[in-house]
Parts: C-alpha cells; sequence; structure tokens
C-alpha cells in the first residue's frame, strides 16, 4: 500500500535458528537498499540466532532505508522451511518491532515461508549425519 509522501520498500526477513537477516528493497525487490544480519551485530557466533542482536539489526537496516528516503515497508518473513522446521526463528518478532520503532510504517505482513507439497528427503543420507 505505497502513499504519495514518500517511497516504499519491501523489508525480508530470514530468521533461522542460528541468525536473523533483515533485507530492505525496493517494491520490485530488484534494487537493494539495506542489508543486516545479526552475525554482524555480535562476536559470538552462538548468538546470531536471538532476539537482541537480531532487534539491533532490523534497527541499523531501518536508519539506513530512512536516510535513504524510503518510509515504509511491508514485510515478508521467512523461516527455513523445506523438510527443515516450519516456524520462523526467534529473532522475527523483535526484528518486526525494531522496523516499526525505528520509525517505518508497516504495510502488510506476510509470511513466505517455503512449504513443500509431498515429501522431501532431509539432507544427510540415509544413515544421516554422522559425528
Amino acid at each position: 500500500m505505497p502513499s504519495k509522501k514518500g517511497k516504499w520498500g519491501v523489508a525480508h526477513i530470514l530468521s533461522t535458528s542460528n541468525n536473523t537477516i533483515v533485507h530492505i528493497t525496493d517494491l520490485t525487490g530488484a534494487e537493494t537498499i539495506a542489508r543486516v544480519s545479526a552475525g554482524m551485530m555480535t562476536d559470538k557466533d552462538r548468538e546470531g540466532g536471538m532476539p537482541f542482536p537480531a532487534m539491533l539489526a532490523a534497527k541499523k537496516a531501518a536508519e539506513e532505508a530512512l536516510a535513504k528516503g524510503i518510509v515504509g515497508v511491508d514485510i515478508r518473513v521467512r523461516g527455513p522451511g523445506g523438510p527443515k522446521s516450519r516456524p520462523p526463528g526467534a529473532g522475527a518478532q523483535p526484528a518486526i518491532r525494531a522496523l516499526a520503532k525505528a520509525g517505518l510504517k508497516i504495510g502488510m505482513i506476510e509470511d513466505v515461508t517455503p512449504v513443500i507439497h509431498g515429501y522431501m528427503r532431509p539432507k544427510g543420507g540415509r544413515r544421516g549425519r554422522r559425528v
């Protein structure tokens, strides 16, 4: 729902158990405006999928977008999907809240997690991942 007062964009949020990536593009999705991950916000690898670094990443991406003239975003949240688990990780909701708190208008929020139809073999081979 673009308005007359400023440009709108799309915020793609990929949230897994290990990381959260906030990628803000124009409405077509072709031009990247800002891309920040939660792993870039912390020096500890294990903290990439946690809510606080995800919130910091979304805040930084929103600041970059606002500086480039974006006033509002439609949000597309994606989880791991496929043969992996369906729900998004722990960083998705804090990232959405941080985008709104940073001053971006929020249009629609949709879940674009890929859903398998039928059966897809999980990776790792017949006997699984051997450690």
